[in-house]
């Protein structure tokens, strides 16, 4: 598992693959619900001023989840999920989940050694073993909303790891 904050490593052309785990709807309506919490606090100043704070603060809110959720990415030979990223030749064959096998690898099927990138409300899981003998992750866990999607993109960055390049 390596960093890619301000990387250039091999992997950043055009992605296979492209996810932000963002929250699910029902954390938007509840942060939603922030905003009009926030107007009555200001009420006392007046009306006008506290209905401005509140749609700003509600703004706000929502923009800062939606900025502040990990992406899953597969590029050319690369996986990143989050910060962290790794060279396809160093993975296994995925492993998708979805429903109670899901809840199985998220939950008692959890390594507690692997690289996790899990998040509520998203259902799939793609289970990647790490075949790298120097990293101490056995495995890397990584939520997605479209499993089988992220699981083929994953198989073909491997297989172009294996390719010899030109």
């Amino acid at each position: 598992m390596q960093n890619a904050v301000g990387d250039s490593r091999p992997g950043s052309a055009a992605p296979r693959y492209r996810e932000r785990l963002a929250p699910s709807l029902w954390l938007f309506l509840a942060a939603a619900l922030g905003g009009p919490m926030i107007t009555l606090v200001f009420v006392p100043v007046g009306s006008g001023i506290a209905l401005v704070i509140g749609i700003v603060a509600t703004v706000a809110i929502i923009a800062l989840m939606i900025l502040g959720s990990p992406r899953v990415r597969v590029e050319q030979r690369v996986l990143r999920a989050g910060r962290a990223w790794i060279d396809a030749s160093w993975l296994g064959t995925p492993q998708t989940h979805t429903g109670d096998d899901a809840r199985q690898a998220r939950g008692p099927g959890l390594p507690a050694r692997g690289w996790h990138l899990i998040r509520g409300g998203i259902d799939g899981v793609v289970v990647v073993p790490n075949t790298d003998p120097a990293d101490p992750a056995p495995s890397w866990t990584i939520s997605s909303r479209t499993p089988d999607r992220l699981a083929a993109a994953i198989d073909a960055a491997r297989a172009a790891a294996t390719r010899p390049e030109m």
